[in-house]
């Protein structure tokens, strides 16, 4: 079948259906946490690889303080006479036959050493993380864009496309910041916090309790900063999503803006949806820029409380020179990754509030899918029936209210009625773009969510009344629903649609790239691709919603002969309001309110006047052809 989008705008008043949009989760942070660590899980070799990197590189990192240490303990040994020689690490003799100089040279050499490797492995470890990183991004929008494929109308008609939008690429990053710039850095601060409390606290306990005393109060600051600016997250994204939809509704819809010449309307709305994002962004950042500096300032008494204590370890001749250098270097780097808990906090934020919308997308339920026991369904005859179908978007407002209709194999059926009777919801059933309420609908006898949903809709050809089309080539747009095509099927399918005659003349013929939306063919000829593509599977069942609506005249002739054609050997049902369509029809419904009003032929239905086909049928002057049928001679005009 044509994978046209459904009928409904995605505006459409009926997309407060609160089931199936897309709204703040009731997930807490541990459940989210625990979910954004079973999606690392998946990546736990690169994410393993790169942990053990960096638990190289900071054993690297610290051999380096302690060899700095060494040097500054063997040149004070140099210059001052009676020092006690300083002990090599790792059992290691201290070569003391050598000059000093000498020692302080190979110590130098190892620390020139060790820095070259860590440079190697750091750049080694950069490209580690940006693989990985890029691998999550292609796999979870993946995950998360098939997801799409498989939610329900439902789904699109209860959510922004800006949303949707913003969730595939602005959040999925958020997801793959918790893996790069949260887990790993959240491990490796761990790891980092550890080492380095171990080293100070060899070098001497009450120093290092008396440094650290602060520490404690940092995270108490970071938790509660945490749950104050986790709602303005949450917020400045939806904000974010409001202003995409903006900019895709007046790309979609430039032709209108511009003919209206509401073009400084069109600014000033994205001007505002544009600076809601950024006074939101500017609260954030006050609440960081205040956060910051406080974690980053609590550190900076820790290199007082050394200099008082552990000055007075020095002049006491408790600790040496080195000693004391190496503790300063320790201290600093402990205060850094403490000082980090700013940064990985604000990015936790977003990680969980970008996770918890992705997640909320691949949580969506599938509304509409195969049983496990699904019937195949390979070619079906074509007979269709309606059994007391009662439908609405939401339970307590019906569209549809008890209809039954009966269409046998190769029968027309059209239906007539006004805006929001349900035609296009009638419709829709049939394809199972959503289920009734109560009835049932069948095909060939057998109720369709019996089938398999891709064999059935493979059993059905749509055609819109503005079909979509890709920003491919006509044979790719022909061809959408059964890529595998060969060129000659594709030509039959556009004989059949009366297109083929256009698409010859077309600059590269089937090979010619259409702008996006179809933008550079008229109307008509984009109706007569849109008819091809839906013969081109030789469905049972052709639906026909209203497609000469917005054609002219003259055009209608042409969709007119293409649907004769397709139609052939087809069970057709066809939405229509012109005479010239609806009297090819074996059977008429007239629709209102949901429910059938009248039923039967073109000329059953005209004989009675008091009905609302006749009444229909009475305003219609559009062209030569209904004049005809309604007998009127003397048109005025």
């Amino acid at each position: 079948m044509s994978r046209t989008p459904a009928p409904s705008s995605p505006r459409d008043p009926r997309s407060s259906d609160a089931d199936h949009r897309l709204r703040e989760s009731d997930t807490s942070n541990w459940q989210l946490i625990t979910r954004l660590l079973a999606l690392a899980w998946r990546y736990r070799a690169q994410t393993l690889m790169t942990l053990g990197l960096q638990l190289v590189l900071l054993i690297l990192a610290v051999s380096n303080f302690g060899l700095l240490g060494l040097g500054v303990d063997e040149l004070y040994t140099h210059v001052k006479d009676g020092a006690d020689p300083p002990t090599w690490p790792l059992g290691i003799p201290r070569p003391a036959e050598w000059p000093s100089m000498g020692r302080v040279a190979v110590i130098a050499g190892v620390i020139f050493t060790l820095a070259a490797i860590r440079f190697a492995l750091d750049r080694w470890n950069t490209i580690a993380i940006a693989i990985l990183t890029a691998r999550i991004v292609v796999d979870l929008r993946q995950q998360v864009y098939a997801k799409l494929q498989r939610l329900s109308f439902r789904f699109f008609d209860a959510n922004s496309s800006g949303s949707i939008i913003n969730r595939v690429t602005g959040d999925v990053q958020s997801v793959r910041a918790f893996i790069d710039q949260v887990m790993v850095q959240v491990v490796m601060m761990t790891i980092s916090l550890a080492v380095f409390l171990t080293y100070m606290l060899m070098i001497d306990v009450g120093l290092t309790i008396a440094c650290l005393a602060s520490t404690p109060l940092m995270f108490v600051i970071s938790i509660w900063f945490s749950r104050r600016v986790r709602p303005a997250f949450r917020k400045n994204r939806e904000l974010v999503d409001e202003t995409i939809r903006v900019l895709a509704e007046n790309v979609q819809g430039h032709h209108v803006v511009r003919g209206f010449g509401l073009e400084p309307a069109e600014v000033r709305k994205f001007r505002t949806a544009n600076l809601n994002v950024k006074r939101q962004q500017r609260w954030i950042f006050k609440q960081v820029s205040m956060f910051t500096p406080v974690i980053q300032l609590i550190p900076q008494l820790n290199i007082i409380v050394l200099l008082l204590y552990g000055g007075a370890l020095f002049m006491r001749g408790e600790i040496t020179h080195g000693t004391l250098l190496v503790f300063l270097f320790l201290l600093n780097q402990f205060s850094t990754q403490i000082g980090m808990i700013a940064q990985i906090t604000n990015m936790v934020q977003r990680s969980l509030i970008g996770g918890s919308r992705v997640f909320e997308i691949l949580d969506a339920p599938v509304e509409i899918g195969s049983k496990p026991d699904a019937l195949p369904l390979k070619r079906a005859r074509g007979e269709v029936a309606f059994e007391d179908v009662t439908f609405g978007y939401h339970d307590d407002k019906p569209v549809l209210h008890g209809v039954s209709l009966h269409a046998k194999p190769d029968e027309t059926i059209a239906i007539l009625g006004t805006t929001g009777a349900g035609k296009s919801t009638l419709l829709s059933l049939i394809p199972r773009f959503y289920d009734p309420r109560a009835g049932r609908v069948t095909l060939d006898g057998v109720d369709v969510r019996d089938y398999d949903v891709a064999d059935l809709r493979r059993q059905v050809g749509l055609v819109f009344q503005e079909s979509f089309l890709f920003s491919q080539t006509v044979h790719e747009n022909i061809a959408f629903g059964h890529p595998g095509a060969s060129r000659e099927q594709v030509i039959n399918a556009a004989q059949i649609a009366q297109a083929h005659e256009f698409i010859e003349a077309m600059p590269h013929g089937y090979d010619t790239v259409l702008s996006e939306a179809g933008g550079n063919l008229s109307g008509g000829q984009r109706q007569r691709l849109a008819i091809a593509r839906a013969v081109l599977l030789e469905p049972a069942i052709l639906i026909l919603d209203d497609p000469t609506a917005a054609i002219d005249p003259e055009t209608e002739h042409e969709i007119l002969a293409a649907m004769e054609r397709a139609m052939q050997g087809r069970t057709t049902f066809v939405v229509a309001h012109r005479m010239s369509t609806l009297r090819r029809a074996d059977q008429v419904i007239v629709l209102e309110n949901g429910r059938i009003v009248q039923r039967g032929t073109h000329e059953a239905l005209m004989n009675d006047d008091s009905g609302h086909y006749f009444a229909a049928a009475s305003l219609q002057t559009s062209d030569e052809e209904s004049d005809r049928i309604l007998g009127i001679t003397g048109r005025a005009g």
